[in-house]
């Protein structure tokens, strides 16, 4: 008895130790999608807010690939000490494991808070003789199966968006991967496919100029991401509602006093004006979570949301 009350006091020892000297070396932040990407561009931004805060650098780290399951892959190896830490979204609660073969599960990771929640924006080529959403609505129904829309690949949010517009209008498009939003939405400038749900960040470069003809914006609200656009609830499809979002997670068993170390400096990172400006710049909104377990409760329900639409349209990676 005295030996197990012993271990006790030296674990709960340790884990004070770790609380207050927590961070003493730089932090990785792993990144699974291209650099100057959505996901890019707000982990460069909360980072360099954020380690102002913890008094360390945060070193964001790409690693592109297999439907960001290998950034994933090496955070569920990574230790459990605060030191590696990862930016998902919702593929992570479900996607990732029905679509690739990956030998992790949601339970594997410390969801640790949400960064951002943002719009996606419907853009169409320029020259398609579409001006409208109903106009789209219209020719998706008289065309089933003729128009080709682009993503920036399987599974992510740009794909799962486009499976949701299909049901909201009862028509059938193609999807077309890319590796990556811009190139998505430069082959619908070049007229290689007729239409993508893009992120701002790759939509807003070509639709500002009119090199793309922006339709709307995805979310039930209008969005300050992109001032003045309608969205495509208003647009003849009342109740059409999709956003994305990214969150940092740890590895699973990240220690309680390391997770809300990380938490208060995210929340304190988002709450400040500038941070929320820049985040706003690069096509994104900053909206946290109550806390750690707020937002593992909220991803959950939006990765099973996700989940069941790409089951529904039997998506599989060839």
């Amino acid at each position: 008895m005295k030996t197990l009350l012993l271990a006790a006091a030296l674990a709960a020892t340790a884990t004070d130790v770790l609380a207050q000297s927590y961070p003493n070396r730089p932090i990785r932040l792993i990144v699974g999608y291209s650099p100057s990407g959505a996901a890019d561009l707000i982990a460069r931004v909360v980072a360099e807010a954020m380690a102002k805060e913890l008094g360390q650098s945060i070193v964001v780290d790409n690693k592109p690939g297999a439907g960001s399951t290998l950034a994933s892959s090496l955070l569920w190896r990574a230790p459990a000490d605060g030191y590696t830490l990862g930016l998902a979204t919702a593929t992570l609660y479900g996607i990732d494991q029905h679509l690739y073969k990956v030998k992790y599960q949601p339970t594997d990771f410390t969801p640790i808070t949400r960064f951002t929640v943002s719009p996606l924006v419907l853009a169409v080529n320029k020259d398609l003789g579409i001006a409208s959403v109903q106009d789209l609505v219209a020719r998706v129904k008289a065309q089933p199966g003729k128009l080709n829309y682009s993503s920036s690949g399987i599974g992510g949010s740009p794909h799962i968006a486009g499976l949701t517009f299909e049901k909201a209008v009862g028509g059938q498009m193609v999807h077309i991967p890319f590796k990556g939003g811009a190139p998505a939405v430069q082959a619908v400038a070049a007229g290689d496919v007729q239409l993508s749900f893009g992120t701002a960040a790759s939509v807003l470069p070509m639709g500002r100029p009119g090199t793309v003809k922006m339709l709307g914006v995805t979310t039930e609200q209008p969005s300050a991401v992109v001032p003045g656009l309608p969205t495509l609830a208003s647009q003849g499809l009342p109740g059409f509602e999709f956003s994305f979002w990214f969150g940092l997670f740890g590895p699973a068993q990240l220690p309680a006093e390391v997770t809300q170390r990380l938490y208060a400096a995210a929340t304190k990172a988002l709450a400040d004006p500038q941070v929320q400006r820049k985040l706003l710049e690069t096509g994104n909104e900053a909206l946290g979570s109550a806390s750690p377990a707020e937002f593992d409760r909220w991803a959950a329900s939006s990765g099973r949301e996700a989940l069941e639409r790409i089951k529904d349209a039997n998506v599989k990676v060839e």
